[in-house]
């Protein structure tokens, strides 16, 4: 469950699990089961003193949080052509109509979008970004792949290429180089949350579950208001037999987020475990009205990528329903 960029404050305004469920913020949008993607909206604008209407000034001006002060990047914009008042509103409408398929999970008409953006503004690296996004939800990966490396090359110093390649490395299991993008990412700001949440994905698909945890626990520190980096790290503690603690931190979250699926689900299976059965059931009477794919181990092992212990441990409870 890695996840994919946008701009603006996301850790509080997107990382709320009401969100997880469904293709509909506008700001973190999943993808297949738990992965998420960091898309480029109208959020704000790269510098001071701009005055900009619509999403297309903003893409032409804004790539991502990461680009903010990079002179490269900056040089890069101030050589952009002379763009007419009619250009701008034809992309305007454009953009408007990608993120809107993207919020509705109409990914394929979202990357059509995309690339008739591509073909008039094709030196503004979000939109390549953007598009990459679109694809990875389709699982045309090496297509996202190679919209990601374009979005590099324009621009180099920015973090949210990098991170949502990594999501696509992920997706076809090449965890080494998955993780070397979210060290690139690391490199260029040492405090993106979302970096070390997917970091510990990966390293958790490397069995590297030390590397796992430490990270998701600095992935929250840094946003505590981004709970499913807390989400990650409870099933992490529950792989590793630090049960009690893992419960836990399951438990804190439910009372926060109380419909928050993932932990009702894990607590099902931590309960059933546990012999506590009236608890495990009504978790999952919960569970099953916010998100039936956890009736499905295929999905909560391949998709949502629970550990091994935690997915044998649900299906006790699921083989004996």
């Amino acid at each position: 469950m890695p996840w994919i960029r946008t701009l603006g404050n996301l850790l509080q305004k997107c990382a709320h699990p009401t969100g997880w469920h469904y293709t509909n913020s506008p700001c973190l949008r999943r993808l297949k089961g738990f992965e998420f993607v960091r898309i480029a909206p109208a959020s704000r604008l790269w510098g001071t003193g701009v005055l900009a209407r619509g999403v297309l000034i903003l893409l032409l001006i804004v790539v991502s949080a990461g680009l903010i002060n990079v002179p490269s990047v900056m040089a890069q914009v101030q050589a952009t052509p002379s763009i007419t008042e009619s250009q701008l509103q034809e992309g305007d409408a454009l953009a408007e109509k990608a993120l809107n398929a993207t919020n509705a999970g109409d990914f394929a008409t979202a990357e059509q979008y995309w690339t008739q953006l591509i073909e008039r503004f094709p030196s503004n690296p979000a939109i390549w970004s953007n598009r990459g996004n679109s694809r990875v939800s389709q699982n045309k990966l090496e297509d996202a792949i190679a919209d990601y490396n374009k979005a590099m090359e324009l621009a180099p110093h920015a973090t949210d290429p990098y991170l949502n390649r990594g999501t696509a490395l992920e997706a076809l299991g090449r965890w080494d180089e998955a993780i070397a993008d979210y060290n690139r990412v690391l490199e260029l700001d040492p405090n993106d949350a979302m970096a070390y949440n997917n970091r510990g994905n990966a390293e958790a698909g490397l069995g590297k579950w030390s590397e796992a945890i430490a990270d998701y626990q600095h992935s929250a520190d840094l946003a505590p208001n981004f709970a499913f980096a807390r989400a990650n790290y409870a099933i992490a503690l529950y792989q590793t037999g630090n049960t009690e603690e893992a419960i836990r931190n399951m438990r804190n979250l439910v009372r926060k987020y109380p419909n928050f699926a993932d932990m009702r689900a894990a607590l099902t299976a931590a309960y059933w475990e546990q012999g506590k059965h009236g608890e495990a059931e009504s978790n999952w009477v919960a569970t099953v009205g916010l998100d039936r794919r956890y009736r499905d181990l295929n999905w909560v092992k391949n998709i949502r990528r629970w550990p091994p212990v935690m997915v044998a441990a649900l299906e006790k409870f699921l083989n004996l329903q």
